[in-house]
């Protein structure tokens, strides 16, 4: 008897593969089954954080009126970073960090001092997070200066980054972290005016505070901004915002280039979704419940998880050959530009 060419008397006939393939099938079905009948809440628990659980969607339904204060957040944000020690990697530096009242800006404004750094903030008019901020660097036995005003104003800027020379005596890093957002279902929602408040907080106010700190800034100083998951892929209703952070994106890589001979290095973080006023301040209540539970770890970040990345991008004991990369943290496996 002939055989086909394809098949060899040992080969399985189509008949014998489509059953195989429909076996197959049937046995994961039936472990779909079981698993759909089982806990639902242990088959959708979110990953958990350093060394404990953290707060997964849904999350309160709560919108806060902006810029959004963190005391008034029913959930608090973690950024007190319990589990992470100090080890003087930032020892004897002096740090500006925009945005430093809450959210990020807060965390990163904490381990900066437990790292050995003294800290000036930069916030818009949140004055009880911006003192308990301070306080809370005060406690790890550094200096806090707090600069109430609006990054978009370049004469702010200038003075701010005076006010901190001063008290300070120094500057080495400089975070560009504060931010606008407002949602858009449309674009036609954006007017000329949104448009110009978020390009001139988020875009604009980085420039003015970098050319402000520039001339204090010497070899082995570092420059982080903050950008966005947004800027790497896009937001269907952050329009405007997610143009800015790619923006953030471009000028950190060319500012690197631009900064490389002086040996300052221009580096920048890109955080999926944080848990702190920005979001909750933005989204209705009837969204911000759902706030994170796509990521694949299945929950949104705390400020904790993200300011470590910035201490690793300031220390030159951890990154003094770095310089030009966005780093996204984003919780989605291979989330990047």
């Amino acid at each position: 008897m002939n055989t086909p060419a394809s098949q060899t008397p040992s080969s399985p006939t189509a008949d014998e593969t489509q059953q195989q393939q429909r076996d197959i099938q049937q046995q994961q079905d039936q472990k779909d089954a079981a698993k759909s009948s089982g806990d639902p809440q242990q088959s959708q628990k979110a990953a958990p954080g350093p060394g404990r659980e953290e707060p997964a969607p849904p999350m309160p339904d709560q919108h806060l009126q902006k810029p959004g204060h963190e005391h008034a957040m029913e959930l608090q944000p973690r950024f007190d970073a319990p589990h992470y020690k100090g080890s003087g990697k930032l020892q004897g530096m002096a740090a500006l960090i925009t945005g430093g009242d809450s959210g990020i800006g807060r965390a990163v404004a904490l381990l900066f001092a437990r790292e050995g750094a003294d800290v000036a903030i930069v916030y818009l008019s949140a004055d009880q997070d911006a003192q308990e901020t301070a306080r809370l660097v005060q406690a790890e036995g550094r200096q806090c200066v707090v600069i109430r005003g609006d990054v978009k104003d370049a004469a702010f800027c200038r003075d701010a980054v005076k006010q901190a020379v001063a008290q300070l005596g120094k500057l080495n890093i400089l975070v560009n972290n504060a931010a606008f957002q407002e949602h858009a279902e449309s674009l036609t929602d954006i007017t000329e005016e949104r448009l110009d408040e978020t390009f001139r907080t988020n875009i604009y106010g980085y420039f003015h505070m970098a050319t402000a700190a520039l001339p204090h800034l010497s070899r082995g100083d570092a420059i982080i901004n903050t950008g966005s998951v947004t800027g790497l892929r896009g937001s269907k209703k952050l329009l405007d915002y997610s143009a800015t952070k790619g923006a953030i994106h471009a000028f950190t890589k060319a500012l690197a280039h631009n900064l490389a001979e002086k040996g300052i290095r221009v580096n920048a973080v890109a955080p999926g979704p944080v848990w702190t006023p920005l979001n909750p301040a933005d989204q209705s209540s009837k969204d911000i419940v759902h706030f994170g539970e796509k990521t694949h770890l299945g929950r949104p970040a705390q400020p904790e998880e993200i300011s470590p990345a910035y201490v690793f991008l300031a220390a030159p004991c951890c990154s003094s050959y770095i310089t030009g990369i966005v780093l996204p943290i984003t919780g989605n496996a291979g989330d990047g530009a």
